[in-house]
């Protein structure tokens, strides 16, 4: 009768030790697949959204205005009114630069009432 080792004997292959980073690496490998693929099918698969591209049309002109400016400086008047965008008066100075005023300017009040009231006399008149 023949007896069988208890143990196996013990071999220091290399090989085993490359396989095993190998396997390891290659599980990693489809973790980061999978995970690729599936925040692609998310993305694709996402409901459409309501909402609107901006384009450069529906941007507001005045991103700041100025409030000390005085009359004397200004060339010409400028008034735009959009829907997404709060009234924006643009002044064209004498040196030819353009800066969006502040439409609460007292003396800037005071000439829209008298533009507005010019008007309606002129409408009335005819």
């Amino acid at each position: 009768m023949r007896l069988k080792p208890l143990h196996r004997p013990i071999c220091h292959s290399y090989s085993g030790l490359y396989a095993e980073q190998d396997l390891t690496a290659t599980r990693t490998m489809d973790v980061k697949l999978m995970t690729l693929v599936a925040a692609i099918m998310v993305t694709l698969n996402a409901p459409p959204s309501q909402a609107k591209p901006i384009s450069l049309v529906e941007r507001c002109y005045c991103r700041s205005t100025v409030s000390n400016l005085p009359r004397s400086y200004i060339r010409e008047l400028r008034f735009i009114h959009t829907p997404n965008c709060p009234f924006q008066v643009i002044a064209k100075l004498k040196t030819n630069k353009e800066v969006c005023v502040n439409p609460e300017i007292r003396w800037l009040q005071q000439y829209l009432k008298n533009a507005i009231n010019k008007m309606k006399k002129l409408k009335h008149g005819n």
